[in-house]
């Protein structure tokens, strides 16, 4: 039974995470105007974060019977979403609102930070990819 939640977590995880850059993000930017797509987006972080949080951590936790590996994978994900909440998003949004205010430097910073948001939720992408495909097999 631990197994099977551990699989529906992280099945869940993933079409979560797939959902939203394949289909939300791009749908919000194409069919919004460019402020309002940006103001909403920056509102649906924080809860993406959060949710998928919880579902790597659950995951995490039921893995932990079936495979440990797994679970540390999921339990490292799950500490990578809160770290992306708690501390990539603040400085994202502060950078964002001094860009859109005229500061340069803090539009570099922004665009620094919002590769490493992408690129860390991109990591978290394919490790839960293997997770599920390990714990399926």
């Amino acid at each position: 039974m631990a197994k099977l939640l551990a699989i529906l977590a992280t099945a869940a995880g993933f079409g979560g995470m797939l959902f939203f850059a394949a289909v939300v993000a791009p749908l919000v930017f194409a069919k919004l105007p460019a402020p309002t797509a940006s103001a909403f987006i920056r509102q649906l972080f924080p809860v993406y974060y959060l949710v998928m949080a919880g579902l790597t951590a659950f995951g995490a936790l039921a893995a932990t019977r079936a495979s440990s590996a797994d679970a540390l994978v999921l339990a490292t994900v799950s500490a990578g979403f809160l770290y992306a909440r708690l501390g990539l998003l603040p400085r994202i949004d502060q950078a964002r609102e001094r860009a859109v205010a005229g500061d340069a430097p803090a539009t570099a910073r922004f665009r620094r930070l919002h590769r490493a948001a992408t690129l860390l939720n991109a990591l978290q992408l394919v490790a839960v990819v293997a997770a599920l495909i390990r714990l399926v097999g």
